[in-house]
Formats: structure tokens, sequence, C-alpha cells
């Protein structure tokens, strides 16, 4: 019984999920799980029961059948949940469906930054059109979304995740250890980042990530990530610093220096 005669028993709303690409390259799970162990350093919550959309876009024609039960396991081995698989073929999607897992039609974006073709009319073949300049940031309220830009006054504490959809993050208090950060463009730390930081979730390579203070867990751009087991390095921990991808790794660069590391 509901416990108001006005309150509905079920509602459905729009949410935003965020779910790790899982790629694979091989169906092999003896591969896939060394590739695994090796990833996480053997630690055991390294993703924390992550949902997972499982990538076979990368899988040659003719490799080996997949293992879905097989596939599945491994993943949920290693704290990861898989929810999805994309970029499926044809004779994949009656098994994908028989083993509970739904069809993600999204495309993965091949390049870094991917402009739009144009026709050029005085010219023989299209050139790429500049993206429109970014939403100008103006000041909001705590928790508020201004143009493409989502703003927090307040700490963000372990356990809690936060996701800037289609923008910039701007934190201005302390992200603590435990506590995950998102945002499909930049993210911003006016205080101490602990915790993870994501940025670029949707596949925007030129997405960074500047922090006042850096001390984090592990650090994603573009979905090429970075852990700081043994501590974030030397030169640049508790400093300005900001990171950026160059090409398939993370450079981390002091603010108002060359340093790198």
């Amino acid at each position: 019984m509901s416990k108001s005669p006005f309150q509905k028993p079920i509602e459905i709303k729009i949410s935003t999920v965020v779910a790790v690409s899982a790629i694979l390259h091989t169906s092999d799970g003896i591969a896939l799980d060394a590739a695994l162990k090796g990833m996480t350093g053997g630690v055991p919550d390294f993703f924390e029961g992550d949902l997972a959309v499982i990538d076979v876009g990368d899988l040659a024609p003719g490799c080996e059948r997949i293992d879905w039960a097989g596939t599945i396991a491994l993943l949920k081995k290693y704290r990861l949940n898989p929810v999805a698989v994309r970029n499926a073929r044809p004779d994949m999607i009656d098994e994908i469906a028989a083993h509970g897992l739904s069809l993600d039609t999204g495309k993965r974006d091949e390049s870094p930054a991917a402009a739009t073709p144009a026709p050029a009319p005085a010219a023989p073949a299209p050139e790429p059109v500049a993206p429109p300049p970014a939403p100008a940031l103006t000041p909001g309220a705590n928790g508020a979304a201004t143009a493409a830009t989502l703003i927090i006054d307040t700490p963000v504490r372990a356990g809690q995740r936060i996701y800037a959809r289609g923008g910039d993050l701007i934190v201005m208090a302390v992200v603590n250890n435990g506590a995950e950060i998102i945002a499909d463009g930049s993210i911003h730390v006016y205080n101490t980042l602990n915790g993870r930081a994501l940025a670029g979730a949707s596949g925007d390579a030129n997405a960074r990530i500047f922090a006042l203070s850096m001390a984090p867990e592990l650090v994603s751009i573009a979905g090429v990530y970075r852990t700081f087991e043994d501590g974030f390095p030397a030169e640049q921990a508790r400093q300005p610093a900001q990171i950026r991808l160059n090409g398939d790794k993370l450079d981390i660069q002091s603010v108002n220096s060359a340093t790198r590391a």
C-alpha cells in the first residue's frame, strides 16, 4: 500500500547513468583475465561495482566466438557489472539478449576532436567546420547549471558521484577520497582533488582536469586513465596542476610550469 492516497506506486523519470566501456580486442578469456589482473594490480575494489558496456567493435572478423557467460562472469569477478553490448554483429544479437544484456547503439568516436564536414561552394572538397565557441561561464547558485557548466559549492563526500552532462564541471570545495566527479567536458577543482576524476566522459580528448591541489586516486580523460596507488608524483602533489591527454597517455603539468610527469 502507498503511504499516501496521492502517492503513485511507481514513477518513471529520465536518469543519467555513467558506465565504463570494456573494449574487447580478443575473445580469449584467459588473455582477458590476465589483462584485467594487470590493469587492476590485484586491487579488489578497483572498479567498485561500476556499470560496464562491452564493446566488440574492435574484434577481428575471424576471431573465436565470444563466451558470453564466461565474459560476464569474468567482468563481475573484477567488480564490473555488464549491462549492454556495443557494436554487436547481427549474429550476436540473440545470444546477447539471452544473457540479459541490452544493445547499445551508440558508436565510438574514433577521432580525438571530430569536426562536422560541410560543403564549400567554391572549393572542390568539403572543409571542416570549426565547432561553435564554448558558452560563457556565469556564476550560479550551489549545484546550479549555468550554460553547459555545473557548479558545485559544497564538498563532494565519499560515495558521492557527480556528473556534468554535456559540459564542464566546476567544484569550489574539496573532493574527498571515495568520491567520483565526471564531466563530458573539463573538470575544474578550486580546492583539493582527492577521489576519482573523469573528464571527457563522452569521448572529448581535448578535455582537461585542473585542481589547486592534486591528490587523486584515479584520473581519466576520454577513457584513458591513470591510477596513483603509490601516490601522486611528488613534484606536483598537493600543488596546482592540470592533466591533459597526449596521444594515448595522460600528462601531468604544473600550472604555470612546463614540468611534466
